[in-house]
């Protein structure tokens, strides 16, 4: 194991979060509104913000405060990405379904730079697309293929050749790529915390450190706390990979641990002979992604490669050495001109899979009157943004235009022991194909031929 990975501090949160001064005070009492809301990171606080703009009285409870699950931890990509990938989608869903989801996914990003935008939120977004980035030739036929489906369908993606990678300056162990031209990289920990200041300035009253523990069905619905209740017309569950928690969806979204890290500063003359001035987000083309990007303060971050799942859909722990360890060795390797830059602190947090790899939008309950919007896949900040806006359209009766692109049968996961069985086949497999690929990237760099062709 890395010596590095075991003493490297880590992060119970992340490094983008900082617990609010003015946090709002739990539930204390049994209280009524028009609408409840479970969860309180960006689909909870977008669909806050869309249903208190219609006039409705909302009431929205968090576990600890807003933000401070999946939105404040993930690795700062603003994504038009949807599904495993887009040849799987197309075959999977057929091309008129495929180009509704694709249609989706990039309103979903425009409509988090709206949010943006509407708000005031200096959250260091950077429009500088994402690179799905080969890192060994084998990579080149699939992104060929991923861009040419991409564009059949309609979004705004294209081939780059390694000379367009060299000229664009990007690092050199990122040999070509598929360019998804909207969306960039923001700071996750500012933009959450830009939607609940909007939120709490808007007049939605906000209960943190309210952690619900019974969402009861009936004509009206009751989320009852530790210390009181809301009584409501209609609920919201917004609660993506902690949904199972919640007693709600439990066969349908399952938490997987994904660990992440953060370098020390570049120095401003490393930063520049780095080059990557266009400061496109990355994703490697592996099974199991990595991903890069530099932040608006200097330094590096990324992580990915290592997903956990617990039996019985449990929270992983986010302690994970060997994780770690797997990480910033896939780091140094990408980056071997950045060999002495210090690794400043990992962490991690839990996305929302579901077994077809696309968001779940719905209402349930005996009065049809629970809403929900989970299981982003790790594409939360585009998807759990518009989710939030579509919720609150159909709690106000309307149509929203992206609501039929996810409509379908849900599918299930399958019971236990099952589930935990095919989670380790299926991650174990995956881990295989990407150990072989990283070993013919070092046989290449080894014979000095990995770095500058595809």
């Amino acid at each position: 194991m890395c010596a590095a990975a075991r003493n490297t501090p880590f992060l119970e949160t992340s490094p983008w979060l900082v617990a609010p001064q003015d946090r709002q005070p739990a539930l204390a009492e049994d209280r009524s509104a028009d609408i409840v809301i479970v969860g309180g990171g960006y689909t909870g606080l977008s669909a806050a913000l869309s249903l208190r703009d219609a006039g409705a009285d909302v009431a929205l409870l968090e576990a600890d405060f807003c933000g401070f699950g999946a939105s404040g931890r993930n690795a700062g990509h603003l994504t038009p990405t949807i599904g495993k990938d887009l040849p799987t989608t197309l075959r999977l869903f057929g091309r008129p379904r495929a180009a509704a989801l694709v249609r989706f996914a990039d309103a979903a990003v425009e409509y988090a730079e709206e949010v943006i935008a509407k708000h005031g939120i200096a959250c260091d977004y950077t429009a500088s697309g994402n690179l799905v980035a080969g890192v060994h030739p084998k990579h080149e036929r699939s992104l060929v293929r991923a861009a040419e489906a991409a564009a059949s369908l309609g979004a705004q993606v294209r081939y780059i050749a390694p000379a367009e990678m060299r000229e664009r300056g990007l690092p050199p162990a990122f040999l070509c790529g598929v360019l998804e031209e909207r969306g960039g990289t923001l700071d996750p920990g500012r933009y959450v915390s830009g939607l609940r200041a909007a939120v709490l300035r808007s007049g939605v009253r906000v209960y943190e450190d309210t952690r619900v523990t019974q969402l009861e069905d009936g004509a009206q619905v009751v989320a009852r706390g530790a210390g009181g209740s809301i009584r409501a017309d209609c609920a919201v569950i917004a609660t993506n990979a902690y949904t199972h928690a919640l007693g709600r969806r439990r066969r349908h979204v399952v938490p997987l641990r994904v660990s992440l890290f953060e370098t020390e500063p570049l120095a401003a003359g490393v930063l520049e002979a780095l080059g990557w001035h266009g400061r496109e987000g990355v994703y490697t083309a592996h099974e199991v992604l990595e991903n890069y990007r530099i932040t608006a303060h200097g330094t590096l971050t990324g992580g990915s490669k290592v997903v956990r799942y617990r039996y019985a859909s449990g929270f992983a722990p986010g302690g994970d050495p060997a994780a770690f360890a797997a990480i910033e060795r896939a780091f140094r390797e990408r980056f071997p001109m950045l060999r002495d830059l210090p690794v400043a602190h990992f962490w991690g947090g839990w996305i929302g899979l579901t077994l077809d790899v696309l968001p779940q939008f719905g209402v349930e309950g005996s009065h049809a009157n629970v809403h929900f919007g989970v299981g982003f896949n790790g594409h939360g900040i585009a998807q759990g943004t518009l989710m939030g806006a579509m919720l609150a359209q159909r709690i106000l009766g309307r149509l929203h235009p992206h609501a039929a692109a996810l409509e379908r049968s849900l599918r299930a996961w399958p019971l236990e022991p099952v589930r935990w069985l095919g989670s380790q086949l299926i991650n174990g497999g995956l881990a295989l194909i990407d150990a072989r690929t990283d070993r013919q990237v070092r046989r290449l760099a080894g014979r000095g031929g990995g770095r500058s062709r595809a």
